[in-house]
This record gives C-alpha cells, structure tokens and sequence, in this order.
C-alpha cells in the first residue's frame, strides 16, 4: 500500500495524470491500476474528474494528508537505520516547533551538513513548549522555535523576525479587488493551520481582534498540504514569509496578497540552548555557526 499512497501523492501534487505518469516513469495505464488498487483497498473514491482537472474528494484529502505523515516517518525511519551504521560521526539533534520545521530547519541543515558532512543530524518535532521541555531536559542539543523564549535556565538566540502573508490561488476573486484591508478576509473560504500551533494561535488572536470569521473549510498541520489545498478547494490562507519562496509560488501556481495589517502580526525565530558550559565543543560551534549564519553575532 506504500507505494499505492507515494504514487497517489505524486498525483496530487502535480495535479495531473500524465505528469505524473511521466515523473514515476510509469504508463498511464499502470499509474491508473495502482490508483485504482488504493481505491479498492481504503473502498472510496479519492479524485472527482471536473472537465480535465483533478479534484479531490474529501477522503482523497484525508488520504493525502496521512501519506504525507507517512512520508514523513519513512524519512525518520531511514535516518535512524543510517544513525546505526555509520561510525565516527557527531551526533546533532534539533528539536524543532511544527511551524520552524516548514520555514527554518530544511535551510539550517541544509548548511550544517554542508559545513559538516561528518554530523548525524537528527530532528525532532513538537509544539513549542513540548521544545523547550526537550531543550531543558537534554532530549536535544538546541531548539528552533518560532517566538522568544524567556527561561533563565536557557539561552535564546534571536535569528530574525517574520510575519504572515495571505496566500491564494492565481486567479482568485481576492486578486482582483486591488488595495484589501484585514475585513477584506471576514467570509473568505480558508485552509489554516491546526488549533494550538503557536500560528493558529496568532491567526486567532489576529482575527478576533479584527473582528474577522472567515470561512475555514480545512486544519492541517502540514504547510505543504495547505498549499496543494489551496486549488482544490478554492480556499485562502496566512503562512509565514518566511516559508513562501518564489519558486514555491510559482509551482503551486499562488500568488500573496499583500494585506498592511498582517505586518503587525510579527514573530521572532529563535534559537534556544542550554548553558554553553554544558555544552560539547561541536555543538558549541555549531550554535555559533547558526548565530552568524542568521547576522546575529
């Protein structure tokens, strides 16, 4: 069923058979079985056809949001075998929030591995506090959070400061109004993160202080499913600047909205660790390295 659900999620996220059928290097016969065979076994339909376009049916959605953790736990799966093969390596485990682990932490280890192909990088993931406990707790070496942190038995390291942007399909109505203000958002259709993430925290708190209900159809945990959401169901969203890179735009086919009050909406990045003395020489480095990456030394 794995490879039913890789094939499946392919699909999705190239929102074409043949492209897909051309990416696996499968027929599109044999794409065709396998997506039939996922269906067989869940017993649902997983797309509608609307004209030529793809769309989800709601258990397709549901199905696409758990290949995509499973995805995910493959990954983990494959690094921890790695872990137990390799020798003379320095082990590295981040922990980092839901929302630091979409925008900040692909780049952040994207650099310490090109800086230091001998570390093992692990990461762990959790809701902000469930960090901090980790950092505090020595579960991990250091933490990346997306606010600051307040702790006197740990040391936080500000990295730079973000905020939301409204992100919709090209094409939108919303597209089309020219200058929006913040009500303009009050009855929008929108796909938002899930309750207790520290950004669907400050979307509501965003929200109520506007006086804004908008009309959320989705709650995911999972920026990039939000993302490949966003066509299908015809919906908005507010996701960090610093995760929408023009690249990203360009191939879901999105476009932001800019809205003057989401820039109030500020939050700072930060880097959080015990007391350096309790620190490894390499990971001591490794924190310095991350300061001055980030123009903070």
């Amino acid at each position: 069923m794995y490879e039913e659900l890789h094939v499946f999620t392919v699909i999705v996220e190239q929102s074409s058979m043949n492209k897909a059928s051309a990416l696996l290097n499968l027929s599109q016969p044999a794409l065709s079985r396998k997506l039939a065979k996922l269906e067989d076994e869940i017993g649902a339909q997983l797309f509608r056809r609307i004209g030529k376009r793809l769309e989800l049916t709601r258990i397709g959605q549901l199905t696409y949001e758990y290949a995509l953790e499973l995805r995910q736990l493959h990954r983990s799966y494959l690094q921890t075998v790695s872990e137990f093969t390799a020798t003379g390596r320095t082990s590295l485990t981040i922990g980092a929030s839901l929302t630091t682990l979409q925008t900040t932490l692909p780049d952040l280890i994207q650099l310490l591995t090109s800086t230091h192909p001998e570390y093992d990088i692990k990461a762990i993931t959790g809701k902000t506090h469930e960090i901090i406990t980790f950092v505090r707790e020595h579960k991990v070496d250091i933490g990346i959070v997306a606010s600051s942190i307040e702790d006197s038995s740990l040391r936080c390291i500000p990295l730079f400061d973000d905020h939301l942007l409204l992100v919709v399909p090209r094409g939108h109505l919303m597209t089309e109004k020219g200058s929006l203000h913040i009500h303009d958002l009050n009855g929008l259709p929108m796909i938002l993160f899930s309750k207790g993430t520290w950004y669907r925290i400050l979307t509501d708190e965003l929200f109520e202080m506007h006086g804004i209900s908008p009309d959320v159809r989705m709650e995911i945990d999972s920026f990039e499913a939000i993302l490949r959401l966003l066509h299908t169901c015809r919906a908005g969203t507010l996701l960090p600047k610093s995760y929408l890179r023009e690249q990203l735009l360009s191939d879901n086919d999105l476009m932001v909205v800019p809205i003057r009050e989401l820039e109030d909406t500020k939050r700072t990045t930060s880097l959080i660790h015990i007391d350096p003395s309790g620190l490894s020489p390499a990971i001591r480095q490794c924190v310095t390295e991350i300061a001055a990456k980030f123009n903070y030394l």
